[in-house]
């Protein structure tokens, strides 16, 4: 396994693309001032929507002895919509709160859900304040070395954006030399770049804003970044219909990580076991696909 190229400490920055990304997204299904945002355009892609899968039918996960859980302590944070947000009602929402309603469910065990800041989430299940952290964690070797993962449960890939009248099917480095380039400085989708596409023209924007700007204005042909953030902007009103995705999803994990698990403290087998036991009951069952579907009407991949 190669090493992730972005630490921890930067991992909050890149988290904070999906956050802007999705507020919109996150009203509307929490049901709280929809009035107030402008109807999202159709998908600009008219392919079937691509739901991620990381299970195997062939592969069914034994059921692990259940009646050995009495309560699971779900942490997640408080400002990632539309994965993780509050909801009208002061509670927590979104796609992972309502995962793992489904995951307690499924186990048939009493569940609660915490809402914590990001950054304390690693230090209370080290010191048994929570027992599982569903919060959108990339599965990395540093992450790895603090808590244990659950199979991965989705993958944020990255995906080059054009304008409408630039958009091309498929993406190869050589097909872009001497192009134009936009990331985000500091992130991996810039030190792919700069390892795979070494003879375009890399620009590095200051935030996602600049660079989704940077592009509308035409200061460069392509910016580079995490397709789902990408996603809900190009089907927003903020671009203002000027773009579309060019060519398909990168997932290499060295730079985008392993995909996104339910993180437990270290040795919690049992726990780990029946999350990965529930997830794959979800997925057979169409449930996991039902959720998605609510939330991501908009394909990243």
């Amino acid at each position: 396994m190669q090493p992730q190229i972005i630490p921890l400490s930067a991992l909050r920055t890149a988290r904070a693309t999906l956050a802007t990304a999705g507020i919109a997204l996150a009203v509307v299904l929490s049901g709280g001032a929809a009035q107030a945002q402008t109807p999202a355009k159709p998908a600009v892609e008219a392919a079937p929507q691509a739901v991620p899968g990381f299970w195997d039918p062939r592969r069914r996960p034994d059921r692990p002895d259940l009646s050995r859980l009495t309560v699971i302590r779900f942490l997640t944070e408080t400002d990632y919509p539309p994965f993780n947000f509050t909801g009208p009602d002061g509670n927590p929402a979104g796609f992972n709160v309502d995962l793992a309603r489904l995951l307690c469910e499924e186990i048939k065990v009493t569940c609660t859900i915490q809402m914590r800041r990001f950054e304390t989430l690693l230090d209370a299940i080290a010191s048994n304040r929570g027992d599982a952290i569903i919060a959108s964690l990339a599965v990395t070797p540093q992450l790895r070395a603090r808590v244990d993962f659950t199979d991965p449960y989705y993958r944020a890939p990255a995906r080059f954006v054009s304008r409408r009248d630039a958009v091309m099917p498929e993406v190869r480095p050589e097909y872009l030399e001497g192009k134009k380039i936009g990331a985000v400085a500091g992130t991996s989708h810039e030190a792919y770049l700069k390892a795979m596409f070494t003879d375009a023209e890399l620009h590095p924007y200051p935030n996602d804003d600049a660079l989704r700007l940077g592009l509308r204005r035409g200061e460069v042909d392509f910016i580079f970044g995490d397709a789902i953030s990408l996603a809900f902007w190009i089907n927003g009103t903020d671009s203002a219909e000027c773009c579309a995705f060019s060519g398909g999803p990168f997932v290499e994990s060295r730079y985008f990580g392993e995909g996104i698990g339910i993180g437990v403290r270290k040795g919690n087998d049992l726990l780990r076991q029946a999350l990965n036991w529930a997830l794959f009951r979800l997925w057979e069952k169409g449930r996991y696909t039902d959720l998605w579907l609510r939330y991501f009407s908009v394909s990243p991949f």
